[in-house]
């Protein structure tokens, strides 16, 4: 008993931190915790503004990447572009490419389609920069695969 108490406790308090999105009109905008709501175009000029800091670290660059990788979006290319140029700043090429991979992951089972669109639409900041997609590195194919004695 005590254990479905605490099951629908917690599904409750799940449901109850998931941001709800209102559409109000053709504006859309997310609702936080706080009850503060943030339109699209807010939220992606945000992360624009935050990646284009000068004094940004490490630390604080990573956080923001891995906040974006836990929300359920795809972000913009001009926010992918931004967090790009920040990496280069601060001369860290892994990250870069780790972002472009979860950038890819994002897509779920729409991937295949939203991911050459992405890298379409980065791809003049990816040349201006210098970074390698993760394809483009071989970080798509396993590097040490061997064919399996099964399947001869």
């Amino acid at each position: 008993m005590l254990r479905v108490v605490a099951t629908r406790v917690a599904s409750a308090a799940r449901t109850a931190m998931v941001p709800r999105i209102a559409v109000s009109g053709s504006q859309c905008t997310r609702a936080s915790h706080d009850g503060l709501k943030e339109s699209d175009e807010e939220f992606d000029q945000r992360y624009v503004n935050f990646f284009n800091r000068t004094d940004l670290d490490h630390w604080e660059i990573r956080k923001a990447m891995n906040d974006l990788a836990g929300m359920d979006l795809v972000p913009e290319p001009k926010v992918i572009c931004a967090g790009l140029r920040a990496c280069r700043r601060l001369n860290d090429f892994a990250l870069a490419v780790r972002f472009l991979e979860s950038v890819k992951e994002k897509g779920g089972s729409q991937a295949d389609k939203i991911y050459p669109y992405i890298l379409q639409e980065i791809r003049p900041t990816l040349d201006e920069l210098g970074i390698n997609t993760p394809e483009e590195l071989g970080y798509d194919k396993p590097e040490l695969a061997y064919e399996s004695v099964y399947h001869m």
